[in-house]
């Protein structure tokens, strides 16, 4: 039962996601050209849906698996902490719009090194409802972004409303990085 869990239909959109990250990377290595913005919207968006439905339908067909457990946090984090590297790179976040994309990455970093130190003490963290809101801000937002001038010429304002987003993504990164350190701390103080 164990190897069909491992190949089970969530691990491979699992599997998938990944896969998707330097997909992503690939296509949008090549600077102002609009299919390349709507490709890399298009494999961003496919891997973004397969987050719900890797995890819903594990739980629905009873297929939870330790390895679906540990890669779905890890294919989230690098799919969208891959597009802020590009999204910087290619200059749609800029300027003070940086600072979006560094607390979301320093809140993805410290809340996996905070549940690394809880794992060893046995201390589960469970994901929160509104830590699900704030991952699905992210892809909403990244998914503006990725579109970024292509999707500004079908809708105007896209850029400006992808970065809108991006920092009420930040926002709620912050609070729900906050709401992480707040219930591990007892763990961290009491050492």
């Amino acid at each position: 039962m164990n190897g069909s869990k491992t190949f089970s239909l969530p691990n491979i959109l699992t599997f998938g996601r990944i896969l998707a990250v330097p997909a992503v990377v690939f296509v949008l290595l090549w600077p102002d050209k609009d299919w390349a913005r709507w490709t890399a919207l298009g494999i961003f968006s496919v891997a973004a849906i397969t987050d719900f439905f890797d995890g819903y339908l594990a739980r629905r067909w009873k297929m939870q698996s330790a390895l679906g457990r540990m890669l779905d946090p890890i294919a989230d984090k690098l799919l969208v902490s891959i597009c802020i590297v590009m999204l910087a790179h290619d200059q749609t976040l800029y300027g003070w719009h940086i600072w979006a994309g560094v607390i979301i990455l320093c809140r993805e970093i410290l809340v996996s090194g905070l549940r690394e130190f809880l794992a060893e003490l046995q201390v589960s963290v469970p994901v929160t409802k509104l830590a699900k809101w704030k991952t699905t801000a992210q892809l909403i937002a990244l998914g503006f972004l990725l579109a970024g001038h292509a999707g500004d010429k079908v809708l105007p304002y896209n850029t400006e409303i992808g970065l809108s987003l991006l920092w009420v993504s930040a926002l709620l990164t912050l609070y729900t990085g906050y709401d992480y350190f707040r219930a591990g701390m007892k763990y961290l103080i009491n050492e």
